[in-house]
């Protein structure tokens, strides 16, 4: 008797010739709906799901395989004389093969806002099937994943139909429907919970193998949301580990935080130790090495832009860990080639590419926080509310919107010092917002920094007068912070004293 196949997808992507495949391997092929039509358009033999179930399809396709014909010819255990005997008494036929993928119930949320037309596009039908032939792998191959047709036909074919590989698509079926029923969830608690339910699911595809985690006896893999990784990260040289991609995530989040801004970031364990724009790329770089070399070794360059042979010779200079940019040129890439330990990734467009996720999380003992994900609205430092005498210029509004945003990006209690678009100090994870500020300004000194006429932002407000007057002191000339401190108004009679600018953006940007 033919082996038979349950098809009925909604991707149709490559179905066809999966199908012919299937015949041709002497499967009978059993389908339903748009995928019936489109067989038979094609010229491939198929059974419409009706002659199966001997039940019309009803209620708008709203039931179609939900049925004893379909579940029993699927679920039935073919080492169970008892299960084959009800088989045969109730007139139940083999399923051997299910092809199914789901209705596109993302691409509806995208599309539209329509309830209804939500609701419609929630499958049935398919998970059960799914489920069912996933339950039943010992005997049934559950396909749910259009880039493995050709594999499932060379297993046919070539005698790798083993349970071991049944198993791995038993596996996958399941984080199919796992993945399918938490998007709904999830986005009927976005829909009617603000996003904050009785169950939150964190779904992610994996996308590699970390060498290991933060230390060498931890394993770990990389796992991202909407094929970010797979469409915006390009491997050019070495092996993104745990920590290069945890100190590139916050290199990234800084570097482009200025739209296409020629910007250059150099971060060490999640945090920056440069920061600088300029017209140049190649200065952008020399710019923001001068805020912290000693840091900058070993460290972590995120490029807003391409990186050019030229600017490659000056990043060689030192030994860096890992370089991100839009992209790398190969003339640039030769220049790194002598460099063993140098790991070159690259977004491929003109500027980096942020996936721009709007919730965020972090594991606690025994859970996940989780939340709304933090950033800097455009007009925040804009309409930023002048409290004191005197008022910044212009570019000197600039070096405040660089400091403001750095710091909201820098892990808390953290101060930003920028002069002329550039970094030239920055203090952060202090457990006191003073020492933050001191420890920058004493690091300025050592690396013969002139911070004197800069911008200082603060990502919380400062508690005390005692940071500004030690601002003052290194001739720090303007001055911006959430505000909302019980002091402000000492904290305001301070910056007056020394006839410095503050602003209140009354946002405060903390970064745990």
């Amino acid at each position: 008797m033919a082996k038979r196949a349950l098809v009925s997808v909604s991707d149709k992507t490559g179905v066809v010739a999966f199908c012919q495949s299937l015949v041709k391997n002497g499967y009978e092929i059993i389908s339903t709906g748009g995928t019936f039509k489109l067989l038979q358009e094609s010229g491939v033999d198929a059974i419409e799901i009706d002659e199966i179930t001997k039940f019309p399809e009803c209620f708008e396709g709203r039931v179609k395989t939900l049925n004893p014909y379909v579940h029993g010819g699927i679920l039935h255990r073919r080492d169970k004389q008892s299960h084959l005997d009800q088989a045969k008494e109730l007139g139940v036929e083999a399923i051997d093969l299910v092809c199914v993928n789901l209705y596109p119930f993302k691409a509806t949320i995208e599309r539209t806002d329509e309830f209804e037309d939500i609701i419609e596009n929630i499958d049935i039908g398919g998970p059960a099937m799914v489920r069912s032939a996933a339950k039943n792998f010992d005997a049934v191959l559950i396909v749910t994943n259009v880039a493995d047709y050709d594999m499932v036909i060379d297993a046919i074919e070539n005698g790798k139909n083993t349970k071991e590989f049944r198993r791995g698509l038993m596996i996958k079926a399941y984080e199919h429907t796992a993945a399918y029923d938490s998007m709904i969830a999830n986005y009927m608690n976005e829909r009617f919970n603000k996003g904050f339910g009785e169950k939150q699911f964190i779904v992610g595809n994996k996308v590699m193998d970390t060498r290991y985690g933060e230390n060498p006896h931890q394993a770990g893999a990389l796992y991202e949301f909407d094929n970010h990784f797979s469409n915006n990260f390009k491997t050019l040289k070495g092996e993104a580990s745990f920590n290069n991609l945890n100190d590139l995530s916050g290199a990234v989040k800084i570097a482009s935080a200025f739209g296409d801004a020629n910007a250059v970031c150099i971060t060490k364990h999640g945090n920056p130790c440069g920061f600088a724009i300029r017209d140049d790329l190649v200065d952008a770089y020399t710019e923001a090495l001068k805020c912290d070399p000693v840091s900058a070794f070993g460290g972590v360059v995120a490029v807003n832009g391409v990186v050019t042979k030229e600017l490659a010779e000056k990043m060689n200079e030192i030994f860096l860990e890992v370089i991100i940019a839009g992209r790398i040129t190969e003339e640039a890439q030769e220049v790194f080639a002598s460099k063993k330990r140098i790991k070159l990734f690259e977004m491929g467009a003109d500027k980096l590419v942020l996936a721009n996720d709007k919730k965020d999380f972090k594991h606690v003992d025994g859970g996940f926080v989780y939340q709304d994900a933090d950033r800097v609205n455009d007009d925040e430092v804009k309409n930023a509310k002048l409290v004191s005498k005197n008022a910044a210029t212009a570019e000197e509004m600039k070096d405040l919107e660089i400091a403001y945003k750095v710091a909201s990006l820098t892990k808390s209690n953290c101060v930003v010092y920028v002069k002329d678009a550039a970094m030239v100090a920055v203090g952060m994870g202090m457990t006191s917002r003073v020492d933050a500020a001191q420890c920058a300004l004493k690091k300025a000194k050592e690396m013969g920094l002139d911070v004197n006429g800069c911008a200082l932002a603060s990502e919380a407000f400062f508690p005390f007068r005692d940071s500004i007057d030690a601002a003052a002191a290194a001739g720090v000339k303007n001055v911006i912070e959430p505000g909302g401190s019980i002091r402000d108004d000492e904290v305001i009679e301070a910056a007056n004293e020394h006839s410095m600018s503050l602003y209140f953006s009354e946002v405060r940007h903390f970064l745990h």
